[in-house]
Order: C-alpha cells, then sequence, then structure tokens
C-alpha cells in the first residue's frame, strides 16, 4: 500500500502465517480427518496433528470433538431450522455466529443434547483440550500476539488486524458459513443453498467449494471441475504419498475422475444420510 497505509513486512508475514496455518488445520484435521474420516493416520500423527491445530489457532483453538458434531450437525439439516449456522435460517451475519458460537459451547461443555449419530470417532486429548479452552491460554496467547504488534507496528490502525489474530478460527468459520451458503455457483442441485464461492479457494484452503462438498461428503478432494482448485487436496495427496496418512477406499480417487461417476460414499456409517 502506498504512504501511511502501508503494513511492515513482519506483520504481513506473521498475519499470512498465522491465516494460512490455522485454517490448513481447520480444514485438513478438524473438518476432513475429525468430522468427517476421510483418512486415517497412526495415533503419534494424530496427536501430532492436535497439537499443531492447537499451536496454529491458539486463542481461537477449537475442539476437534466438539468441531466434528457440530459440523455433523450441520450435514444432516444443512440449511434447515436445525443447521447450527445457515444464512439462510439466521438472515444476518452476528446472529448466524452468536447460534453457532452457542451450540458450540453448548456441545463442549455437555450442555446441548447431542444425537448418538453425531459422536464417535473423533480425535480426543483432554489434557491438552482443558489447557487451550482455559483462560491462562487465551491470555497467554493473546499477549503474544499483542507483543509482536507492539514490536513491529508503525501506525495505530496496524493493530486492528489483532482481534483476527484473537479469533482466528470463528473467522475462517463465518466467512466458510455464510458465503459458502450465499454467494457462488453450483455445480449439484442440492435441497441445500449451498455454493461453490470461489474457483481458486486460496483464502479458506478449498473449504469454500461447498456445493461440492455437500454433493460428495466424503470426498477428501473439495474441488470437482478441472479449473476448482483446492490447495489443501496437495497437501493430503502428499502426506498420502508418504505414508503419513491414508486416504480412505475410493476416496482416493484420481482427481480426472469424471463428477458422473465420482462414488459418494459416507464416511461415517453412524451418520449415514447426515455426510452431505
Amino acid at each position: 500500500m502506498l504512504g501511511g497505509m502501508s503494513l511492515p513486512l513482519p506483520i504481513i508475514v506473521f498475519f499470512v502465517a498465522h491465516w494460512w496455518t490455522s485454517v490448513f488445520f481447520q480444514t485438513f484435521f478438524q473438518h476432513r480427518y475429525a468430522a468427517h474420516r476421510m483418512f486415517t493416520m497412526h495415533k503419534g500423527w494424530e496427536r501430532f496433528f492436535h497439537l499443531c491445530t492447537y499451536l496454529s489457532q491458539g486463542s481461537s483453538y477449537l475442539n476437534p470433538r466438539a468441531y466434528a458434531i457440530l459440523h455433523r450437525m450441520h450435514h444432516a439439516y444443512s440449511d434447515g431450522p436445525k443447521d447450527p449456522h445457515s444464512p439462510v435460517q439466521q438472515k444476518s451475519f452476528f446472529r448466524m455466529m452468536n447460534r453457532t458460537r452457542d451450540i458450540y459451547r453448548g456441545i463442549l461443555h455437555g450442555r446441548t443434547p447431542v444425537e448418538a449419530r453425531f459422536t464417535g470417532q473423533s480425535p480426543e486429548w483432554p489434557a491438552l483440550d482443558r489447557f487451550a479452552h482455559g483462560w491462562a491460554s487465551s491470555l497467554l496467547w493473546g499477549a503474544a500476539y499483542t507483543a509482536f504488534y507492539l514490536v513491529f507496528a508503525t501506525e495505530w490502525w496496524h493493530f486492528l488486524l489483532l482481534p483476527v489474530h484473537y479469533f482466528m478460527g470463528p473467522v475462517h468459520g463465518a466467512i466458510v458459513n455464510w458465503f459458502g451458503h450465499w454467494l457462488g455457483y453450483r455445480n449439484f442441485d442440492e435441497k441445500d443453498a449451498s455454493r461453490n464461492t470461489l474457483p481458486f479457494d486460496f483464502v479458506t484452503l478449498g473449504e469454500l467449494f461447498q456445493n461440492n462438498h455437500h454433493h460428495y461428503g466424503s470426498r477428501p478432494r473439495f474441488g470437482v471441475r478441472w479449473f476448482e482448485i483446492d490447495p489443501a487436496w496437495f497437501a493430503i495427496s502428499l502426506l498420502h504419498k508418504l505414508g503419513i496418512i491414508r486416504l480412505r477406499g475410493t476416496s482416493a480417487a484420481p482427481a480426472a475422475l469424471p463428477v458422473e461417476t465420482e462414488p459418494a460414499v459416507d464416511a461415517l456409517p453412524s451418520a449415514a444420510g447426515g455426510s452431505r
């Protein structure tokens, strides 16, 4: 940017790195692994990626089990009255996010009744999760982000970026849940309002291919048409080739497989009928 509206390079690098690492572990670990079980991994690698998810999300860390249950509910009730986050049901962006927050906290603390079909097969690490959701963790991460800006910020308005760091996980969720069911094009005539917002999702690393994902609920590559680039898929494919993760069954089909013959298999038998 020009003149007094420029951002120092360290802040640009820090912001972009925090944005992309946070959203990567949300889509890779919390969404595609914890919620949909699109691939498997050894317990040691699960703990490693669980820790990476906490370190990347920091003060906005989302519990993988609660995230998985919330997301399975979203697929089962997509854009209906029971959907935890739908711009169709909640016309206000902030009302939608408040509803999401309340249901998430209810699941996390056991206050919200949860159907059995939405539970199970999600990673849990009680010691880490208890610490991650404590005030000490949030305050430490908040202080760290603020200290970085105190060192490198040169204008008062640079500090306006700090709330994004504090609430990075919910910010990503808000973008996907709002725009992914409101703005964009559709490849499939689903019963919900899901849309593909960007043909190259460099913002949320594939999460904005919501229409594709709601049609093929267990497919680990969210792009379907030749021009739809899902950056997270390339990392997932590499991890599979390295033997760190193992893609499930036909979900590892080649990217060039025609849309008409792509299998649509539910990754979670206990949530049959609710993974789209």
